[in-house]
């Protein structure tokens, strides 16, 4: 089985490196400091150990572990086929992982950008291979979901497609095909969605509560938008909005004020403890 390299051990890299830990693949996990990589393998552990009683499958957690090796820094992901990269979305910050991977990866090795927004083009020119470059935008939890966006850049070989969606295959997912336009079709709508929802706990229309309870109990959705947004992370949403404001000129997608302060706030949803809700 090849050796996958997961870049970055938040909650979508932590989420991305179970799913493939428990389908069978050989990881290599990925962040800059040794205490988050400690606390990545504690969170899988508890998920794994955890699934049952959340309606998953029974996972064994040693069996899991035992397939993931961590790296700080990613030269770790040297010898990787893969590499799935999963920090912030944020450019900057992006851009600069990518030119490290392009420097220490050989020249074979495909790089999946897993981004809610960010076209795939503009990340693959900042490489020297864009025709291995590849984008899958991965739903959280990851491996819960049973599908994902797969987005080819415009130098995007057909071989690196089809290598991708075999990968995501094996791990159980669905690849719905979107062309390369920023927010792809998922945070083309949500991302408005919350923000429009966060335009409506800032001007004092509802509560946060209102809000969701409306498109639970009038459109059958099983979590509203903004129990949505704490479970993706305020900040998060705040950098999607923005990447797409910033490439569409649009004022449809002007962040909402809340989204700013929560953030600087350090209220960035389930992660932290504190969001729209309140979590123990």
């Amino acid at each position: 089985m090849a050796l996958i390299g997961v870049i970055g051990a938040g909650v979508m890299g932590v989420g991305v490196a179970q799913n493939l830990a428990q389908t069978g693949h050989d990881v290599v996990l990925v962040d800059k400091d040794e205490q988050i990589l400690k606390e990545a393998l504690e969170t899988i552990a508890r998920n794994a150990r955890m699934s049952r009683l959340m309606g998953g499958p029974a996972l064994d957690a040693d069996e899991i572990l035992s397939r993931i090796t961590t790296s700080v820094g990613v030269g770790g992901a040297a010898e990787a086929e893969v590499v799935i990269e999963n920090v912030t979305e944020n450019w900057e910050v992006k851009r600069a992982v990518h030119e490290e991977l392009d420097k220490v990866c050989g020249p074979d090795t495909v790089f999946v950008v897993n981004t809610s927004a960010i076209p795939i083009t503009k990340m693959a020119s900042i490489t020297q291979r864009p025709d291995k470059v590849v984008g899958v935008h991965f739903m959280n939890p990851v491996p819960a979901k049973p599908a994902c966006e797969l987005i080819p850049g415009f130098h995007t070989s057909t071989e690196t497609v089809e290598r991708t969606r075999d990968l995501l295959k094996a791990m159980g997912k669905k690849a719905i095909d979107v062309k390369d336009a920023c927010g792809f079709v998922s945070n083309r709508v949500l991302m408005l969605t919350v923000n429009e929802a966060a335009y409506l706990v800032h001007e004092g229309v509802a509560t946060a509560e209102s809000v969701d309870e409306v498109f639970r109990s009038c459109f059958g959705h099983p979590m509203g938008p903004l129990e949505t947004a704490d479970l993706i992370g305020v900040d998060t949403i705040l950098y999607s909005v923005e990447v797409l404001y910033e490439h569409y000129a649009d004022s449809k997608y002007r962040p909402c004020p809340l989204l700013k302060q929560m953030t600087d706030a350090g209220l960035h949803g389930r992660k932290s403890g504190r969001g729209f809700y309140t979590y123990n």
